[in-house]
């Protein structure tokens, strides 16, 4: 509005549900609005107006029956809401002419009717408000201004404040009218003497979000962040924007979350001007976004600092340029230039500032990640850009998505930062018996004398797992439960239990399937060692029998993952390949203070697991939604190899080594799928190597791994 002293339009509304300090709340519909213009010069007031609006869903609540007196019937004849706005706005325009004013400003008695209410439905119904619609007065913020001792803003109703200055309330008994000309009543008593008030709150409601960057070191306030859980994995910061329409978030502070993957998780950090903006946005809770309900909760600055934040100035620099549409780029040639990627784009889609717009991602020594993000200055370039999803760029095609701010942090934080987990909880204190040397991992055997626990509480111990076995808890082996961590170091949900005999185990299997543990029913097979290796490479086991991992072979970390644990030359057979990569050394020994009883094992995360997580890249370096689940691969840990080195020695060892010396051994990531032995020897063709059974492992001489470039598809 060019100014906002000329006329004031009361107004007022009431949805087809909860209505009061819970308007808008359950996301119904408005069924009523009622307006009056208010002459602020000559202190004149206008004709009232009094419309029904016809809901989508003709429905109303017994709650808003008795509220407002209305009935089903009384819409039969009803208009939709955008005819009623298009009324209000024409009676408005009409009166103000009469009145020789020029602008208007809409005075409310609380914010809900435009935040909550008509803001929300209209962007689900794709209506355009008009402009009055982002500006008002709350007149009972207005009046605590005025009359500061009357109460807090909250607890102000307007019988209240009509009693606080002595007014009377009007005798009548028609919702929305009562309403109004109490409203006017009491607008036009405190701009009187003796009061003199001025208004000068002005209220506004964002147009459009803005993004921009966050630093990690920017204060914000625990009281303006909320958590939004259950959004689609394809939504974008536009749309999570549009879901609190007529809520104003701050500027960049919608953080979408990604897994440990990469991938979008349906979760999103939101971060709000002001702690009453959070509030509201906290009562959308289970409101819906398509066909999906979203769940608000409270969240942390440290929360959104910990998603949102960035120190890059590369990143920084590439986001300072504000109001840009950020796509992602996934799956480019490691020799793509700037140049390829505009070539690809093409003249439709124009990226801003040329490759000053490109963010080519890279790991920490430089290489390229296959990454990048594009920046572009309007909706429609940016939809010229999608339209390229999975077109050919060299050999290969290139995915789009689009992609946020807070997006490009992420990742560029989790591609930057070391690929160790430096943080892991401690290892919990079980107050149970272990032995006083405790064995390594078990072997690889095919009998069938374990049970493999799924679907186990996330809090669960040892006590609760002895607990759920009942009476079958004698016949555990010692040191035979297997508590599986995830690659966070946090309980998978998962144990495996090594029993006395297979009957044992089938025993168990039979009386303890969907026992009940802490309200969660827990799903009991029985396996073998083999078996259980097997599950943990990626396989699955369940009473339909077992389902190998889609690859048979791990990929080995590096030999310097090996070097505290020198093994002997030899061949590592398959069952210490397929040790349990999540399966950590076991504690320490602890002396024995009680009775010969179960005594059992419990995996904490260990140093040396964390080397040989590093190498799994699939787990730390992020892909954008959609992309094709990646099977996470381990080496077995050093104890287990030496224990299956000991146990089985090969007949071989000594012709063909597989841990001889330090850099003997070179991993080969992003291999085709339908590659064969002959493949990679011809790929290796003119080095020497050694003969080996197992595809896809390769050993070399010294001089030839260091003959391989680094930037090549291989990572040493």
């Amino acid at each position: 509005m060019a100014s906002h002293s000329d006329t004031l339009v009361v107004f007022f509304g009431a949805t087809a549900g909860a209505n009061g300090g819970k308007l808008g709340s359950d996301e119904r519909e408005i069924i009523l609005l009622v307006w009056q213009i208010v002459d602020l010069h000559e202190k004149k007031v206008g004709k009232l107006h009094r419309c029904l609006v016809k809901p989508d869903t003709l429905e109303l609540t017994d709650e808003c029956k008795e509220e407002t007196g209305l009935d089903l019937d009384d819409f039969l004849q009803a208009e939709p809401l955008d005819k009623i706005l298009q009324q209000f706005q024409q009676t408005v325009l009409s009166e103000l002419k009469a009145l020789g004013r020029t602008s208007y400003t809409l005075c409310i008695n609380s914010p809900l009717i435009i935040r909550q209410a008509l803001h929300p439905e209209a962007s689900k119904k794709n209506l355009v408000l008009p402009e009055c619609f982002f500006s008002f007065v709350d007149l009972r913020k207005e009046f605590h201004k005025c009359c500061p001792n009357a109460g807090p803003v909250q607890k102000l109703s307007l019988p209240s404040m009509l009693e606080y200055v002595g007014l009377p309330p009007v005798s009548e008994q028609v919702t929305g009218v009562r309403e109004v000309r109490n409203m006017v009543q009491l607008m036009l008593h405190i701009l009187a003497e003796p009061y003199n008030h001025n208004i000068s709150c002005f209220e506004t409601v964002k147009y459009k979000f803005e993004s921009g960057t966050c630093s990690k070191t920017e204060p914000v306030d625990s009281e303006t962040v909320i958590r939004a859980r259950g959004l689609p994995w394809q939504s974008s910061d536009q749309d999570i924007a549009r879901f609190f329409k007529g809520l104003n978030i701050a500027k960049g502070g919608v953080a979408l979350c990604l897994n440990a993957q990469g991938r979008r998780n349906g979760e999103a950090l939101v971060r709000f001007i002001n702690p009453e903006h959070r509030d509201l946005a906290l009562e959308r809770h289970k409101h819906h976004m398509g066909s999906r309900y979203i769940e608000v909760y409270k969240a942390t600055g440290e929360e959104f600092l910990k998603i949102a934040g960035g120190t890059s100035n590369e990143v920084a620099q590439f986001l300072s340029k504000e109001n840009q549409v950020i796509i992602r780029m996934r799956g480019l040639p490691f020799t793509a230039t700037p140049q390829d990627v505009l070539a690809f784009l093409g003249p439709e889609s124009p990226v801003t500032d040329a490759t000053e717009g490109l963010l080519f991602v890279k790991y920490p020594d430089g290489r390229p990640t296959g990454d990048a993000f594009v920046l572009f200055s309007c909706e429609e370039y940016a939809q010229n850009a999608l339209k390229k999803h999975k077109q050919i760029l060299g050999k290969r095609y290139i995915e789009l998505f689009r992609s946020t701010a807070a997006e490009v942090q992420q990742v560029l934080n989790r591609y930057m930062s070391t690929p160790l987990i430096s943080t892991l909880p401690p290892p919990p204190i079980v107050p149970v018996p272990v032995l006083a040397t405790p064995p390594f991992l078990p072997t690889s055997s095919n009998t069938r004398d374990c049970v493999r626990l799924r679907g186990l509480p996330y809090t669960a111990a040892i006590e609760d797992i002895l607990e759920f076995m009942g009476e079958h808890t004698i016949d555990i082996k010692p040191h035979g439960v297997h508590m599986v961590l995830n690659q966070q170091g946090r309980p998978s949900g998962d144990a495996f239990i090594q029993m006395k005999s297979s009957d044992k185990a089938f025993m168990v299997a039979q009386k303890c399937h969907k026992k009940t543990m802490k309200d969660r029913y827990v799903e009991v097979f029985q396996c073998s060692t083999e078996e259980m290796s097997i599950v943990l490479m990626g396989g699955t086991l369940n009473r339909s029998g077992l389902s190998p991992p889609p690859c048979k072979l791990p990929c080995l970390s590096p030999p310097t993952a090996y070097a505290a644990f020198p093994a002997p030359a030899a061949v590592l057979s398959e069952a210490a390949l397929y040790q349990p990569p999540l399966l950590a050394t076991p504690r320490p020994p602890q002396p024995t203070t009680h009775s010969p009883a179960h005594t059992l094992a419990y995996y904490p995360p260990q140093p040396h697991l964390y080397m040989n997580m590093n190498m799994n890249y699939t787990a730390y370096y992020p892909s954008p939604p959609v992309s094709p689940s990646t099977v996470s691969y381990f080496a077995a840990p050093p104890g287990a190899v030496a224990a299956a080195v000991a146990a089985q020695p090969h007949p071989a060892a000594a012709a063909s080594p597989m841990l001889p010396q330090h850099g003997a051994l070179v991993r080969m990531q992003g291999l085709p799928y339908n590659t064969g032995v002959k493949d990679i020897l011809s790929f290796f063709q003119g080095y020497q190597y050694a003969p080996d059974e197992y595809s896809g492992m390769v050993q070399m001489s010294e001089q030839a791994r260091n003959l391989i470039q680094p930037k090549e598809w291989l990572c040493l």
